[in-house]
């Protein structure tokens, strides 16, 4: 039997991959088990590119697969630019073998998590229908890779997809997409002049970043499910805006964690990965009163300082600085809010 994992480990820079090869090294994770990565890497998209390239050369005499190999069969998700505090690091998704013996008889949903990757899209097809269709199917591919049934064990959706002209669209699609797979929409609602503009259709549970490194859908879905031998849980929540410690709150009672007023150093210490998209750049005000995040000196850097304040407020709960922060308001749940998953080792 496999039980679903998760490793995260700090980079000194984009390409900074030597502490995976030290455990790949020592045998203390064999190279089969990952199956995604997600990396909060420093820079621009050459340094995404830079760090894609690191873990295809590191993975691949392992694997005995070519770069390219690696690329295509494991989704490697690279969020550039950590602005603020953020902590530049990577997210393993590992599954690893287990005893049949060591499983325990439980009604509990633990841990589960699925990958899965669309076909390559054409240029002429990025942030159009046949996106949100390829996304779809990719989704529910995903879910079915984690041996989830039902959506509503879904608790975040991450999705890497391509830039194509203009990425907030080909973002918009990949989201609306993924939505109609949970159910969370209806497909007869989204026509191509939804796409980034009908606000009212989103997802509360996933998270998309396009890059010029992919020309295809990548996607990792998580969940709980029962029966799963993991050690791990996740649980979700919306903040409704970057102030709303209430529905921050609410999504650590999701995994049984009390945060009134703070989080225990005990329950801090538990949490292994924090996935937050971050919203605030959506609007220029927060609770009726206008701020400068589009016009201010760093106006074209918008998303970062979202990420920023986002990665603040949920790391001082959660006492670290390495928490996953992406941003996008392209139908990635309601204009302003923030989407928030922890996973806890129980």
């Amino acid at each position: 039997m496999e039980y679903c994992d998760l490793l995260k480990l700090t980079m000194e820079h984009p390409g900074d991959v030597s502490r995976l090869a030290e455990l790949l090294a020592d045998g203390k994770i064999r190279a089969e088990e990952i199956k995604g990565i997600i990396a909060q890497t420093e820079g621009d998209g050459y340094a995404r590119g830079y760090a894609t390239l690191a873990f295809q050369t590191l993975l691949s005499p392992y694997l005995g697969w070519t770069a390219e190999e690696v690329f295509d069969r494991i989704p490697m998700m690279m969020i550039g630019k950590t602005g603020g505090l953020m902590s530049p690091h990577y997210t393993l998704f590992l599954k690893r073998a287990c005893e049949e013996t060591d499983v325990k008889d439980s009604d509990e949903k633990k841990f589960v998590f699925g990958v899965a990757s669309s076909r390559k899209l054409a240029p002429e097809e990025i942030g159009t229908t046949v996106q949100v269709d390829l996304t779809a199917v990719t989704v529910k591919r995903a879910m079915l890779d984690a041996g989830l049934t039902s959506a509503d064990d879904v608790h975040c959706v991450e999705i890497k997809c391509p830039w194509g002209i203009g990425g907030a669209r080909s973002k918009a699609s990949s989201a609306l997409g993924s939505a109609v797979a949970l159910g969370e929409i209806d497909r007869e609602s989204v026509v191509e002049r939804s796409i980034n503009e009908d606000h009212s259709l989103y997802s509360e549970k996933t998270s998309v970043s396009a890059g010029g490194e992919q020309t295809a859908v990548r996607v990792i879905v998580m969940g709980n499910s029962k029966g799963s031998p993991s050690p791990l849980r996740i649980g979700s929540g919306v903040m409704k805006d970057a102030f709303d410690l209430e529905g921050l709150i609410r999504t650590f009672r999701s995994v049984g964690m009390e945060a009134s007023p703070v989080l225990a150093n005990v329950d801090q210490a538990r949490i292994v990965q924090a996935f937050v998209n971050a919203g605030c750049d959506a609007l220029p005000h927060i609770r009726g009163q206008r701020h400068t995040i589009h016009s201010d000196a760093l106006s074209m850097h918008a998303g970062i300082v979202a990420k920023a304040v986002a990665n603040a407020v949920v790391g001082s709960f959660v006492g670290d600085a390495s928490i996953l922060c992406s941003a996008g308001s392209e139908h990635q749940g309601p204009q302003g809010s923030n989407l928030v998953a922890l996973v806890i080792r129980d």
